[in-house]
């Protein structure tokens, strides 16, 4: 079973948030990788039998790089609590992005259970999901940004592998076993290549 760090503390959090403000890109790395736990923690819910959980939390961690990137610490609120919402963001995008290409699937359609056991639809969690205006702006110009730096910070190989794993610039989305199968690598190749490719795009961020 995979472990992340502990979270951070109020206290630290604040401290790093601070230090992310002033430059510190060393504090921002941290602040990313001590809240991956909050990322799983949000995937978990989306889990189905059909979905990789490397592929949810890696596309959670999309959503968690832009609550870092995003947050207003000056507001008094923790950065989980903006974050969770990012994350949820970007695996809902993902489940759109889906199923406008797949015909056979419903916003009707049950996607997760709740604790009672109730299923729950797409459309039930796009109807509960009350997102901010300017939250949703700062999320697609951060996404913008993201397009910006693509190409000047990764190889063309890192360039192949993101944009078939998100479905960037027009390719089909695809899971890191069908890119390995389609590259002729393994997946844990394919995997390295993913992480360094998005720390890239973090630091050049």
């Amino acid at each position: 079973m995979k472990t992340f760090p502990k979270p951070l503390t109020a206290e630290e959090e604040k401290l790093f948030l601070q230090k992310y403000k002033e430059g510190d890109l060393d504090a921002k790395r941290i602040l990313i990788e001590r809240n991956l736990r909050l990322v799983a923690h949000v995937a978990k819910k989306y889990q189905r039998p059909e979905e990789d959980s490397e592929d949810l939390i890696s596309i959670g961690t999309i959503g968690l790089i832009k609550a870092v990137t995003t947050f207003d610490h000056s507001k008094n609120n923790r950065l989980a609590t903006y974050a969770a919402r990012c994350i949820e963001n970007e695996l809902l995008m993902m489940l759109r992005m889906r199923k406008k290409t797949s015909k056979e699937v419903s916003i009707y359609e049950p996607i997760r259970m709740d604790k009672v056991g109730n299923e729950i639809s797409l459309l039930d969690i796009i109807e509960s999901n009350n997102v901010d205006v300017i939250e949703t702006m700062e999320l697609e110009e951060n996404t913008k940004k993201l397009y910006e730096i693509f190409k000047v910070y990764l190889n063309d190989r890192e360039q192949k592998v993101l944009a078939l794993r998100y479905g960037l610039f027009g390719a089909k989305e695809t899971t890191q076993r069908e890119i390995a199968k389609a590259l002729g690598i393994s997946r844990s190749y394919v995997s390295r290549i993913e992480k360094n490719a998005l720390k890239k795009l973090r630091e050049g961020f």
